[in-house]
C-alpha cells in the first residue's frame, strides 16, 4: 500500500548483506513516521538471517554501553572464538571478566568480530531503534561496525528522529521517512476505521496529522464531531498532538493501572520479572499491566514494550514527581545489587529527595566500574549526580571536580568547564582549589591548544604535587612542540617551566625526557647533547612496557642525535607497546616515527606500510591525520605531484600546518630534483624557527649545507656548520661525523676535499642510514667530474644510481643518472620492481603476509575482515602472476 519506494530500499540492504557485501542505513523520520513500522515489516520477512535488536532510550543515556548489551547479549558466547584482546574487551565491557579499561576502538573491533562469528552460521541484521537516545559508548562501537560490513555479511539498520544530532550517523546513507501522500493516508484512515468517518472529519484529521501515519492511527480511533480532540487547539508538531493523545488515554486509566504504567515507563529494559517484584512493593497487582495493553498503551511478551517511545515520554512526564520517586525506589529495591548495581544506584538516585551520603556513594562505586569499563561519560554521569546528593559541601565539590575530569576524558570539555563552575561555588580547601584551577586550564587547553592556554596550563601545574606537574609539564611542551607557529613561543614556555618544574633527586626516564626536551630547545647544541643522550639511555633501559607516547618524543631525540641504531629500537618498540596495550591512541603516531626510521635506512616501501596502517588506524578513530611523516617519505621518493596535494590539505579542515616536517620535507624533495634555491629558501626558513626559539628538525641542516653549496651562498651556511660540528664533537657517532665531514667537503672548508668526501662515506658506511650513504656517493662522485676525473666519477655515480633506484628515491636517482650521461656513460637501467604494481594497501597486506601472518591476523591489525585481505590477496597475486603465499615471500624477499 504505502511506503513501496523506502521497502524496495530496505530490501536492496538485506538481500546484498546475505551475499556477503553488507551495508548500513540510517531510517530517519520524526516521531510517528513509521520507521518503526516499516523495520518490522521487513525484519519479520526475513528469512534465515540473525535478527539482533535493540532500542535506545532517554533513561538510559548515560548508562554505560546499554544499548550494546540488548544487541549483543543473545549471541555473546561467539566471544569465546575471537582473539583474546578482543573477548577480553568485550568480556570487560559487560562484566564478564576481569575490570579492564578497553580502548574504544578495541571494543569497536570486538564488536565486529563477534558480528562476524555470528554471520559465519547466517546472514545478520542488526536494528537498533531510537538511536537518537544510545549511550555514547554504544554508539561509537556500532558507527564503528556500520562503516566497516561493506565485505560481511551484516546489515546494520539505524531507526532516529533527529540524525544530525547523533555523531556519526550523519555520515551512514540515509532513508527519510516522509508523511504519507494524500491518497495513502486516506487509505490509512479506512482500513484503520470499522465505521465511516465523514469528510469534514476526515479533512480534519488529514490537516492535523500532516501524514503521519502513527497520528492517523491515533486520532482516527478517538475523532470527534469537529475533529482530534486535545486541551490545545494550535500545536507546535504533530509530536505535541499526538503526546496529548496517550497523555489523555492513560489519564481514563484506574489509579492503580496509571502507578503500574508510570512503573514500566521508568524501567527501559522491559524486564517484566523486575516490574513484577517492583510493583509488588508498591503493593500493585501487576494484573493490572494487562489492562494497560488493553488501552494500547504497551505490549506484553517476553519483555514489555510501549506501543511507541512517545508514550513512555508521555506517560513519564505527566507523572507527579512524587510517583517518579516512589517507582524509582521500588525498582531499586527490586534490582540485584551483585548482578546489576549500576542500575540500581542510578534509580536510587532517581529516588532520592535530599541528599544522601550513602546513595552518593553507592553512585560513585558505580562510576570507578564504569569507568574501569572504559565508560568515561557513564562514570561522569554517575559522578556528577553522585555530587548533588552528597551532603557535605567540601566532599560534594571533590565529587564534581572527579565528574569534571572525567567529562574531559569522554571528550567533552564544555560540559567539563560547566562542572567546574559548579564545584566553584562550593567551600574547598587550598588542594580543592588548586585542583579546580588546573581542570579548568586543561579544558582551555584542550579546547584551544593555544600558547595563551598552555602557558596558563603550565601556570597552574605549578601547584601539583611534583611529579604530576612534571608529567603534565612535558605534556604540555610536547604538544606546543610541532603547534608552535609563532617562533619564540616555545622557548618562552621552556623558561617558565624550567623555573617551576622542581628537580628529583632520583630522576626518572620522564624526568630526562622533560629536561631532553627543553635543553634542546634553551640551550647550544654543544650543551643540550649531554642531557639527551641521558634521556635515551635511561629510556632504552627502561621497561618495554614504557608509555608509547613517550616514546614518541624519544624517537624524535634519537633521531635528531643521528644514532640509527637506537632510531630503529625505539621505533619499533613503540609500536609493539601500544599494539600489545591495545593504545590506539598512540599507535597512528608510533607508526609514523616507525616510517620515518624506514625511511632512513631507506625502505621506503615498509615506510608507506606503516603510513598506510596508521591511516587506517585514524579513520577508525574518526580522527584527521598528521601528514609531516607522508611529506617526508614523499621528499625522498622525489613526488613532486604528490607532494603538492599533499601540502594542499595542511590547514584545511581543522588539520594543523605542521610547519617543522613541511620545511624538512620541502628541502629534501627539491635537492633532490635540483631545485637548490627552493631547497634552500625551505631550510634557511626551518633555521629561522629554530633560531627564534622554536623546534626544526636537526637534519635539515644537512640539507640547507646542500643548496647552500650548489648555488654559491656559502655564507647562508655558517650557522648549519656550527650546528653540525657541534653535534658530531659532542655525539662523535658515525652518522653525525658523517654529515659533518661531508658539510666541509661540500664546502670546501678545513682540508682535502677529496679527503672530506671519502671519511664521510666511510662513517656513513659503518650506518644503516642507506639513502644518506648513497646521497653521499652522488655528491663525491658530482665532485669527481667537474675535476675532470670522469672513470672515477662513473665508479660512484654508478654505485649510488643503483643504489637510490633500487630504493625508490627516484629524483636523486635522475640527478646521478644525469652525472653519468655527463661521464660518457649510459645509466643501466633496472628492471621494473613488480612490487610496484600493487597499491599501497595491496602492498601493506602483501608485506604482512609475507611475513607469515594469516589472513584473520592481519585484519586485526588493518581493522578489515578477513574476507577483505583474502580479497586484496587475489588482486596481489593477479598483479604480480603468482599463486601463493610462498611465492609471494620469495619476492618480498
Amino acid at each position: 500500500m504505502a511506503r513501496h519506494t523506502e521497502r524496495r530500499e530496505f530490501d536492496r540492504l538485506v538481500t546484498s548483506a546475505a551475499s556477503g557485501r553488507g551495508g548500513a542505513v540510517v531510517v530517519a523520520g520524526e516521531a510517528g513516521i513509521g520507521k518503526s513500522a516499516l523495520i518490522d515489516a521487513e525484519v519479520e520477512a526475513l528469512d534465515g538471517f540473525e535478527v539482533l535488536r535493540a532500542a535506545g532510550t532517554e533513561f538510559e543515556q548515560d548508562l554505560l554501553y546499554a544499548t550494546l548489551h540488548q544487541l549483543c547479549a543473545p549471541v555473546l558466547e561467539h566471544r569465546l572464538t575471537l582473539p583474546p584482546v578482543q573477548r577480553r574487551a568485550l568480556e570487560g565491557v559487560f562484566g564478564l571478566g576481569a575490570q579492564t579499561s578497553p580502548d574504544p576502538l578495541t571494543v569497536g573491533l570486538a564488536v565486529l568480530g563477534l558480528l562476524r562469528e555470528v554471520a559465519r552460521d547466517k546472514p545478520v541484521c542488526c536494528v537498533v531503534d531510537d538511536a537518537q537516545w544510545m549511550d555514547d559508548a554504544s554508539r561509537r562501537a556500532l558507527v564503528f561496525v556500520a562503516r566497516r560490513v561493506t565485505t560481511e555479511r551484516i546489515a546494520v539498520v539505524f531507526a532516529a528522529r533527529d540524525v544530525g544530532s547523533v555523531s556519526g550517523l550523519a555520515d551512514l546513507p540515509r532513508l527519510p521517512l516522509a508523511g504519507l501522500g494524500d491518497e495513502d493516508a486516506r487509505a490509512v484512515l479506512g482500513a484503520a476505521t470499522h465505521a465511516g468517518l465523514d469528510a469534514e472529519v476526515v479533512d480534519r484529521i488529514l490537516a492535523e496529522a500532516r501524514g503521519n501515519p502513527l497520528a492517523l492511527l491515533e486520532f482516527a480511533h478517538h475523532a470527534e464531531p469537529f475533529g482530534v480532540p486535545g486541551p490545545r487547539r494550535f500545536r507546535a508538531s504533530v509530536v505535541d498532538a499526538l503526546e496529548e493523545q496517550f497523555v489523555h488515554r492513560f489519564e481514563r486509566l484506574p489509579e492503580a493501572t496509571r502507578s503500574l504504567v508510570v512503573l514500566a515507563a521508568a524501567e527501559p529494559v522491559g524486564d517484566l520479572g523486575l516490574l513484577r517484584r517492583a510493583s509488588k512493593a508498591l503493593g500493585l497487582d501487576p494484573a493490572g499491566f494487562t489492562v494497560a495493553e488493553n488501552a494500547g498503551l504497551l505490549a506484553l511478551g517476553p519483555r514489555l514494550r510501549f506501543r511507541h517511545p512517545l508514550v513512555r515520554s508521555a506517560v513519564y512526564a505527566s507523572a507527579t514527581p512524587g510517583m517518579r520517586r516512589r517507582v524509582h525506589g521500588a525498582l531499586a529495591e527490586s534490582t540485584d545489587p551483585e548482578t546489576d548495581p549500576g542500575r540500581r544506584a542510578w534509580h536510587r538516585a532517581h529516588a532520592a529527595v535530599d541528599a544522601d551520603e550513602t546513595v552518593a556513594a553507592e553512585l560513585e562505586r558505580s562510576a570507578d566500574r564504569a569507568r574501569l569499563r572504559g565508560g568515561f561519560a557513564a562514570a561522569a554521569a554517575f559522578m556528577e549526580r553522585a555530587g548533588q546528593l552528597t551532603p557535605a559541601s567540601d566532599r560534594q565539590a571533590a565529587r564534581l571536580l572527579a565528574a569534571a575530569r572525567l567529562r574531559l576524558q569522554a571528550g567533552a570539555p564544555n560540559a567539563a568547564r560547566a562542572l567546574v563552575a559548579r564545584a566553584e561555588r562550593r567551600p574547598m580547601d587550598d588542594a580543592g582549589r588548586a585542583a579546580a584551577r588546573l581542570l579548568r586550564a586543561r579544558v582551555d587547553y584542550q579546547l584551544s591548544h593555544s600558547p595563551q592556554a598552555t602557558a596558563r596550563l603550565v601556570d597552574v601545574v605549578t601547584e601539583l604535587a611534583p611529579d604530576q606537574a612534571r608529567e603534565t609539564y612535558l605534556e604540555a611542551f610536547a604538544s606546543f612542540m610541532y603547534n608552535d607557529n609563532q617562533p619564540g613561543r616555545l622557548k618562552e614556555l621552556g623558561v617558565r617551566i624550567r623555573k617551576r618544574a622542581a628537580q628529583r633527586e632520583s630522576a626518572r626516564p620522564v624526568d630526562l625526557l622533560l629536561d631532553a626536551l627543553l635543553d634542546q630547545t634553551m640551550l647550544p647544541v654543544e650543551r643540550a647533547v649531554p642531557a639527551m643522550r641521558e634521556a635515551v639511555a635511561a629510556c632504552r633501559a627502561a621497561a618495554p612496557s614504557s608509555s608509547p607516547w613517550r616514546m614518541n618524543l624519544l624517537c624524535q631525540v634519537v633521531i635528531d642525535l643521528r644514532d640509527d641504531e637506537a632510531m630503529e629500537e625505539m621505533a619499533d618498540r613503540q609500536v609493539d607497546v601500544a599494539r600489545r596495550q591495545g593504545a590506539l591512541a598512540a599507535l597512528p603516531q608510533a607508526l609514523r616515527y616507525q616510517a620515518v626510521a624506514r625511511v632512513s635506512v631507506g625502505r621506503f616501501d615498509e615506510a608507506a606500510g606503516s603510513l598506510s596502517e596508521a591511516r587506517a588506524v585514524d579513520e577508525a578513530a574518526g580522527t584527521v591525520p598528521l601528514l609531516g611523516p607522508e611529506l617526508v617519505l614523499t621528499g625522498f621518493r622525489g613526488d613532486l605531484n604528490r607532494y603538492q596535494e599533499l601540502r594542499e590539505l595542511l590547514g584545511r579542515d581543522g588539520r594543523p600546518f605542521e610547519t617543522v616536517g613541511e620545511h624538512y620535507a620541502r628541502a629534501v624533495l627539491h635537492n633532490g630534483l635540483g631545485n637548490y634555491e627552493a631547497a634552500l629558501d625551505a631550510a634557511l626558513a626551518a633555521q629561522r624557527r629554530h633560531q627564534a626559539g622554536s623546534y626544526s628538525i636537526w637534519a635539515v641542516y644537512t640539507e640547507l649545507v646542500e643548496a647552500a653549496a650548489r648555488v654559491g651562498r656559502g655564507e647562508d651556511a655558517v650557522a648549519a656548520m656550527k650546528h653540525l660540528e657541534a653535534l658530531a664533537r659532542t655525539n662523535p657517532v658515525p652518522w653525525a661525523v658523517a654529515e659533518w665531514l661531508q658539510a666541509q667537503a661540500l664546502l670546501d672548508r678545513g682540508g682535502d676535499r677529496e679527503t672530506l668526501h671519502r671519511q664521510a662515506i666511510a662513517h656513513f658506511a659503518r650506518t644503516r642510514v642507506r639513502v644518506l650513504h648513497a646521497r653521499a656517493r652522488l655528491t663525491y662522485g658530482e665532485w669527481l667530474r667537474r675535476e675532470n676525473r670522469r672513470a672515477e666519477a662513473r665508479d660512484e655515480l654508478r654505485a649510488a644510481h643503483d643504489v637510490l633506484s633500487g630504493l625508490g628515491a627516484r629524483a636523486f636517482a635522475d640527478r646521478a643518472a644525469r652525472e653519468l650521461r655527463a661521464t660518457g656513460e649510459q645509466p643501466h637501467r633496472h628492471g621494473e620492481n613488480p612490487l610496484g604494481r600493487l597499491t599501497a594497501q595491496e602492498r601493506l597486506i602483501a608485506g604482512k603476509v609475507a611475513t607469515g601472518a594469516t589472513s584473520k591476523e592481519v585484519g586485526v591489525m588493518l581493522f578489515l575482515s578477513p574476507r577483505t585481505i583474502d580479497t586484496h590477496l587475489r588482486n596481489v597475486y593477479r598483479k604480480l602472476g603468482i599463486s601463493s603465499r610462498r611465492q609471494l615471500r620469495e619476492i618480498s624477499l
